[in-house]
């Protein structure tokens, strides 16, 4: 068995190829962010990474998040969500709960109240339906503050929510309107 070190090191570099940088390592993507893992496993060991179908079944199985997924024959992966690259990951519209929540940092938040929430570098803006996640996501900038984000006003106003393979909800945007700093 890898160590956990071993997976974390791994876990990090797929995320960097495949939600940000495939021609890190010479990969392509298909248009739904899909990698063929055979190439995978073949640029990642020419690139210096040896990773096994094993290890990379045990990361894909054991990330604490779940960013990444197979698909049915295990012939294909993809990151769940989080690309800073243009990808469709052809996921439907549904309705979401009533109250999402976005973690961020206090420093950050005059700038959120005024602006809104904006997917920046990312192609969506990733809210959670656990209070945990959102202050766990927000403490990585500084002091976490929670968002509590009004999804009904939002679905009312004509918002469209999506929710990726692992339960994190995406949208394009929260307009300040529909953001209250949780006390």
């Amino acid at each position: 068995m890898t160590t956990p070190i071993k997976l974390t090191s791994i876990s990090k570099f797929l995320s960097l190829v495949l939600r940000h940088q495939p021609q890190e390592i010479g990969l392509v993507l298909d248009p739904a962010g899909w990698a063929r893992v055979d190439e995978l496993l073949q640029k990642l060991a020419a690139a210096g990474w040896p990773v096994s179908m094993t290890q990379l079944r045990e990361v894909v199985e054991t990330n604490d998040k779940k960013r990444f997924t197979f698909n049915e024959d295990e012939s294909l992966i993809r990151a769940s969500q989080g690309h800073s690259i243009a990808i469709d990951l052809d996921l439907p519209v549904v309705t979401p709960p009533p109250v999402l929540y976005h973690g961020t940092a206090t420093r950050f938040l005059a700038a959120i109240m005024s602006e809104g929430l904006d997917r920046r570098s990312r192609q969506h803006v990733h809210l959670t339906e656990s209070v945990d996640t959102a202050l766990s996501v927000g403490s990585r900038y500084g002091a976490p503050v929670l968002l509590k984000i009004d999804v009904q006003r939002m679905v009312s106003a004509g918002h469209q929510f999506r929710c990726s393979a692992n339960g994190v909800w995406l949208v394009d945007g929260v307009p300040p309107e529909f953001i209250q700093p949780d006390a």
